[in-house]
């Protein structure tokens, strides 16, 4: 009994279980949860375990990391300090530029170049500016210069920026000796374009140089990078694709202060660019060069008004039977090789707009940029216009006189409606070929009035003739930087004359009046052409009536070596030349009309190429223009002479302008006659200036 009531009252003391199992819970209910966790002995082992092995993995870390940074740090550093790869580009050698018989016009020459590598300049502002400082007195760089170049490239560590094209070996050798104490700048091999005929063609050539932010972001998607040249103007920018190769690689071992630790380890092997031939003569283009110099001294020596004035000009020689321009001249001119120099003076003609202008644009290639009033070498155009208009006929006779009158329907001159000739003493009969040689300006006066006059249905037949010569548009010339000139039309002249482009005189302005024709028929008033446009019309008169495309490269080549010619890898062939539809008589009318203003008593350049033992054919023209030069700002001459040769069949186009030259006899017909020289290899019996000249 006693037994019994011990075990009653041990009952009665015992806590009643919260879930029925009779042991204590280790953590307090939890709401929804039928049963809590518990610490079960199995669990505590485990808890105890990993506890065990993450205090024993991080012991281990924290030994090794001692081990690293105490025991070892000194060894490694100094394998790092020993083992640093940079990647370097290999320059690929640019292509050659070929003339038609092959005489290298632009080849290249090796150079030491300065480049700066980013991330291994001095990080602190003072520091990398002392540096940049001590360098500017080695390569003769402003550091203003440096700095901004650094700025161009965004400042990628790992693009090398060049901040000079070449140095000298007294320069290499110092930077070498010193370098040490210029961290970050490295001393590449590279290639510089050498021009062995000096400033000839230099605007047609282009230069090389590295690439702009700008074409970066155009060409970035074709595989160029920052630190690459590219052509820039010129063949070199038309054909950079062809000529500049592909760069290679190499890997290069360097210590912390860039030094080199190992040899070069070429990769990837660098591939020359191809070789560009050109239709271009430069036998030719030399004397087109020449020939613009001695056209602006004929000018100078004329003695003319407003001769002294004569600063430029450009000359254009074509092949018309297929377009191949066999010279592209332009004067002023400049040396390419400057480009390399990086010499703020001699490169401030070129790069600084009012340096340029006052020394008359050198940079400028006149030839497809330059734009002038075509002045009376534009009378062709009208004579064949108005032959195929039935205006009037090859062999009608109209009044040549000293002034040309608009009357109205009393028979009064209208205002502005009195136009001078030439030359004011003339008064006789004149046939189109006449009109044409002895230049004739009240003949075509006439002419551009009766277009004038045609009825509205008929349009604008002057100008559709004259768009269809290839005038008010770009020839198509494979060079960057041509422009379109301007054939003036009725509907022009109401866009461009507005109440907001002209605010006091928009109602007049905008109103084609008679004075447009008849002076657009002389090529005057709002025409504008380049010099290149005009070759080519004299190219149709030439091979009789297909406009011909006129390109500058005949094709790209191999490299030829020594041991075997390059092989044409790619041929620049010109597209069939369009025919313009002209009556055969009319075209015949007109070449005999420019064959009389070369060898006629009367034609306005017999004295400069009645002698020439092959028969010139070709018209001078006298165009006044509005020019603004230092000392002076109004209307001046330019002077004109367009023609062909052989006059039966011709295998030359020429066209020569000089920049207020005066009369076209007096300074651009002597100018041509020398390109004429050089293609035929002779000269006429006697040259004189022309006493009577348009």
């Amino acid at each position: 009994m006693a037994s019994t009531g011990i075990r009653a009252g041990r009952s009665r003391r015992r806590r009643p279980s919260t879930n029925g199992s009779g042991s204590r819970p280790f953590l307090p209910p939890t709401p929804g949860v039928a049963e809590p966790f518990r610490l079960t002995p199995q669990l505590a082992l485990r808890i105890a375990i990993l506890g065990a092995v993450a205090i024993a993995v991080f012991g281990i870390l924290f030994f090794r990391l001692w081990a690293l940074q105490v025991l070892s740090g000194p060894q490694y550093l100094h394998a790092a300090l020993d083992n640093q790869l940079r990647s370097i580009p290999l320059e690929a050698p640019r292509g050659p530029v070929l003339d038609a018989k092959g005489n290298t016009v632009v080849t290249n020459r090796p150079a030491t170049a300065v480049q700066l590598w980013t991330a291994d300049l001095p990080k602190k502002w003072p520091a990398r500016l002392n540096e940049l400082q001590r360098l500017s007195k080695v390569i003769n760089v402003p550091v203003a210069e440096m700095i901004a170049d650094l700025k161009k490239r965004g400042g990628d560590p790992t693009t090398p920026v060049t901040v000079q094209e070449s140095i000298h070996t007294e320069q290499i050798m110092y930077l070498r000796e010193r370098a040490r104490d210029f961290p970050g700048v490295d001393l590449a091999s590279t290639y510089l374009r050498r021009y062995p005929y000096r400033s000839l063609a230099a605007q047609v050539l282009g230069n090389v140089g590295l690439i702009a932010p700008e074409q970066y972001q155009r060409l970035h998607r074709k595989g160029y990078r920052l630190s690459d040249k590219v052509g820039q103007g010129g063949i070199e920018s038309r054909y950079d694709a062809y000529l500049r190769g592909r760069d290679g690689l190499a890997r290069l071992t360097v210590d912390a202060f860039g030094r080199p630790r190992s040899g070069l380890i070429p990769e990837q092997p660098a591939l020359p660019g191809e070789a560009v031939r050109l239709t271009l003569d430069m036998n030719i283009q030399r004397a087109a060069e020449r020939g613009l110099r001695a056209g602006i001294a004929a000018a100078h020596a004329s003695k003319c008004v407003g001769c002294w004035a004569a600063n430029g000009g450009a000359i254009v020689a074509l092949d018309p039977r297929d377009g191949s321009i066999l010279a592209l001249a332009s004067n002023p001119t400049y040396q390419p090789s400057v480009f390399t120099s990086r010499d703020r003076k001699k490169l401030a003609a070129l790069l600084n707009a009012n340096v340029a202008r006052k020394d008359n644009y050198p940079a400028v290639d006149r030839a497809i940029a330059g734009v002038y009033p075509a002045g009376s070498t534009f009378k062709p155009v009208t004579a064949l216009a108005a032959l195929e208009e039935r205006l009037v006929t090859p062999f009608e006779s109209l009044p040549c006189t000293g002034h040309y009158y608009v009357r109205d329907k009393q028979g009064n001159v209208i205002p502005g409606g009195r136009f001078n000739n030439w030359d004011l003493f003339v008064d006789q009969p004149m046939s189109l070929p006449t009109a044409l040689g002895a230049s004739c300006d009240t003949y075509f006066y006439e002419l551009g009035y009766r277009f004038y006059k045609l009825p509205a249905e008929r349009r604008h037949p002057f100008q559709e003739w004259a768009a269809r010569f290839g005038f008010g548009k770009a020839t198509g010339v494979d060079l960057p930087g041509e422009v379109s000139g301007l054939l003036p039309t009725p509907e022009w002249r109401q866009a461009a004359y507005t109440p907001k482009t002209d605010p006091t005189q928009w109602q007049v302005d905008s109103l084609w009046k008679p004075g447009d024709s008849i002076q657009l028929a002389i090529g005057q008033k709002d025409l504008l052409v380049t010099p290149l446009q005009m070759t080519r019309f004299y190219a149709l008169i030439a091979n009789g009536g297909r406009l011909v495309q006129p390109h500058i490269a005949a094709d790209v080549e191999e490299v030829s070596t020594k041991d075997a010619p390059g092989r044409v890898l790619h041929s620049f062939a010109p597209p069939p030349a369009p025919t313009v539809k002209i009556d055969p008589l009319y075209l015949q009318t007109v070449r005999q009309g420019l064959l009389e203003a070369t060898h006629a008593s009367y034609g306005t350049a017999t004295s400069v190429f009645g002698t020439f033992p092959y028969a010139v054919a070709g018209k001078t023209g006298t165009a006044e223009k509005n020019v603004s030069i230092p000392g002076f700002t109004g209307k001046m001459d330019q002077s004109w002479w367009c023609g062909y040769a052989p006059a039966d069949s011709p295998t030359i186009t020429v066209c020569a302008v000089i920049e207020n030259g005066g009369h076209g006899g007096t300074a651009a017909a002597p100018a041509a006659l020398k390109v004429f020289e050089a293609y035929f290899n002779t000269h006429p019996t006697s040259v004189s200036v022309p006493t009577k000249s348009d």
